[in-house]
């Protein structure tokens, strides 16, 4: 696919991934969610890239939806056809799934870690497509919103199971309930970011974290672990963690990144790791589909 509204590139195994509607504020439309879609995929089936990092062109991150089509701004296209004469919807539809969520779940999915490089306004989408990604990063200019019952709308993009996982559950429904501009400071204080820099030094500090796990952890380990932890976000009990963990240790603890893991740490130098994402996940991976899985 050719990209109109983002662009992509890849150095020294990490990829960039630029939000490019500076005259619009990096507004999302639904061809810019397709685009944002495709290159993911791009990401997470390149054996060549192990770390993507999100960010925006010009002042903002991303302002939220492009509001450019007014009343019509939050109806998907064919959304008429879901409804009865009598007003009732078809909820259980395909078409009636909303669209940022659907690029949420493919985020969610990734085995590359995401880093989100925050360099201005984040709002709406903007605000929620970073909840999940990685390691979240940001400008001390740059400003969250979760806008939407200011808008007459609700959250979007899954944000209401991750946000309250990010930063608990009083702060998300204050944030949200308000809908009021949060500062640098202040998201970084809740725990919504990990970083605050100055504008100049965002892109820096992002390759930075991004070539720290490039070059020092082995791909495979990496996947399993980021899937590991946010699956465990889900998880009832130790024990459930216990599970993954136990068949993680065995299985990797044949692998050939182990044995090259131990002989770097033994003479003193870079891990070169060889299992590749694509083709040596272990055998129980994903874990979670499996309904054999106890």
């Amino acid at each position: 696919m050719s990209y109109n509204f983002i662009r992509y590139e890849v150095a020294d195994h990490v990829a960039l991934l630029t939000l490019a509607r500076p005259d619009k504020l990096n507004a999302i439309s639904g061809a810019m969610i397709s685009e944002l879609r495709d290159a993911l995929e791009r990401a997470d089936t390149d054996d060549d890239v192990r770390v993507l990092i999100v960010t925006g062109e010009g002042r903002a991150f991303c302002a939220g939806a492009d509001m450019s089509r007014g009343a019509e701004t939050f109806k998907g296209p064919g959304s008429d056809s879901l409804f009865a004469a009598d007003g009732s919807a078809d909820y259980g539809s395909e078409a009636a799934r909303e669209v940022g969520g659907v690029f949420s779940l493919r985020l969610y999915a990734m085995t590359k870690p995401v880093i989100a490089a925050i360099n201005g306004a984040a709002v709406g989408m903007g605000a929620t497509m970073i909840l999940p990604m990685d390691i979240r990063i940001a400008s001390e200019e740059a400003r969250f919103g979760f806008v939407f019952a200011r808008r007459g709308m609700v959250p979007e993009v899954g944000s209401s199971w991750f946000l309250p996982r990010v930063v608990g559950i009083a702060k998300s429904l204050e944030w949200c309930l308000t809908g009021r501009l949060v500062p640098a400071a202040e998201a970084l204080r809740e725990g919504l970011v990990s970083a605050v820099v100055p504008l100049a030094d965002l892109l820096p500090e992002a390759r930075r974290i991004a070539q720290e796990i490039a070059h020092n952890t082995a791909p495979v380990a990496v996947a399993l672990t980021r899937q590991m932890l946010w699956r465990g976000l889900g998880m009832n009990h130790p024990m459930d963690a216990h599970r993954v963990e136990s068949r993680g240790t065995l299985s990797r603890g044949r692998s050939k990144d182990a044995a090259e893991g131990v002989a770097a740490f033994l003479e003193k130098r870079a891990p070169a790791f060889s299992d590749r994402v694509s083709a040596d996940m272990p055998d129980y991976y994903p874990w979670w589909e499996d309904p054999a899985y106890s």
